[in-house]
């Protein structure tokens, strides 16, 4: 009755300002159904997009405020990685505190990735921060929960609280290398893991902590990590996943990632997020349908477990920086997959 209640209340608002009607089949239940996804975002690059003169524009050409835009897209969260030092200043904790600013004041939902490098962290490379490789283990230990501190507690002291903070960046084998490879020592990466976890918990003691692993299709390597974490006494709050399919293979792999949310949630009790996603930015039709067949498989998991969906950068476009699955055209201007998040 008291979701009833509020969703008639949202309704009689809406046919007041003239945005909606009001049947009940056709505008309550889907919307308090669906109200907790988080559909999002990474917009990591954007400060340094516009820093180079690069402009976002709507479909009539327009030229727009990207985060706006992707706001007025049905977007309602961004992620932000963090780097600790590097070279060129983008995507320190100031840079990330300015994009979390705008963010905050369009009322968007906050992940923080924390990469624990100076430069890219993922399956490929989890490089130790310069000023951190002469650390012992336990220095280690330590800098990852002081830095984890120290971003945190500039947004808390700018008012700005993130819903979910991922320790460390698609750690499908660790972190912080060699020290913390996985497949060398479980327990190393675990400890590591712990000390951003508990940083985490000391700054914001309800934000979710992730733990996010690259190909969410396999489950096998989800089992080995996650098994081999809580062996070894590792702690999260939710499994995160990215998922990039091809034009060819998208069905089998929404059908797989889906497989292995279930299996997740039901192996460790625990909720799920999508951290990133992406398809080739030429590939709209197909990219469009992909997403919402996602959506529509998320939607029907049981108790509201996966959190949300995150599109990796698809402000990007032109080639930026060598990337080729954004989600904007060559005019700058957004593809059809953005219609599944409306």
């Amino acid at each position: 009755m008291k979701k009833l209640k509020i969703g008639l209340m949202v309704c009689l608002i809406g046919l007041y300002m003239g945005l909606t009607s009001c049947s009940d089949k056709d505008n309550l239940e889907p919307t308090l159904n669906v109200s907790h996804l988080a559909k999002g975002a990474d917009v990591s690059w954007i400060t340094e997009m516009e820093a180079a003169g690069v402009q976002f524009y709507n479909a009539g050409g327009t030229a727009v405020d990207g985060l706006k835009l992707l706001h007025g897209l049905g977007m309602n969260a961004v992620r932000l990685r963090v780097w600790v030092d590097p070279a060129r200043g983008w995507c320190n904790k100031n840079d990330v505190l300015v994009k979390a600013r705008r963010a905050n004041h369009l009322g968007m939902r906050l992940l923080i990735d924390f990469h624990y490098s100076d430069n890219w962290a993922d399956p490929g490379q989890q490089t130790k921060p310069e000023a951190w490789k002469s650390l012992s283990f336990e220095g280690l230990k330590k800098a990852v929960s002081d830095h984890t501190k120290e971003v945190l507690e500039l947004l808390k002291d700018n008012s700005i609280t993130p819903e979910w903070v991922q320790v460390g960046n698609e750690t499908g084998n660790g972190m912080l290398w060699e020290e913390g490879k996985a497949s060398v020592s479980m327990a190393n990466y675990a400890a590591l893991n712990n000390a951003g976890y508990d940083a985490v918990k000391t700054i914001f003691p309800t934000a979710k902590v992730i733990i996010h692993l690259h190909n969410g299709y396999d489950n096998n390597l989800f089992r080995w990590m996650f098994d081999g974490l809580k062996n070894n006494g590792g702690k999260w709050d939710v499994i995160g996943m990215s998922l990039y399919p091809s034009k060819e293979n998208w069905e089998e792999r929404n059908t797989a990632c889906m497989a292995n949310i279930k299996d997740m949630m039901d192996r460790y009790q625990t909720e799920v997020m999508i951290c990133e996603v992406g398809m080739s930015w030429d590939e709209e039709d197909i990219a469009e349908t992909w997403l919402k067949d996602l959506f529509s498989k998320i939607n029907s998991v049981p108790d509201q477990k996966v959190l949300g969906v995150f599109y990796w950068e698809p402000l990007a476009y032109g080639g930026w920086n060598g990337y080729t699955l954004g989600a904007f055209d060559t005019n700058g201007r957004p593809t059809k997959v953005l219609n599944a998040f409306k």
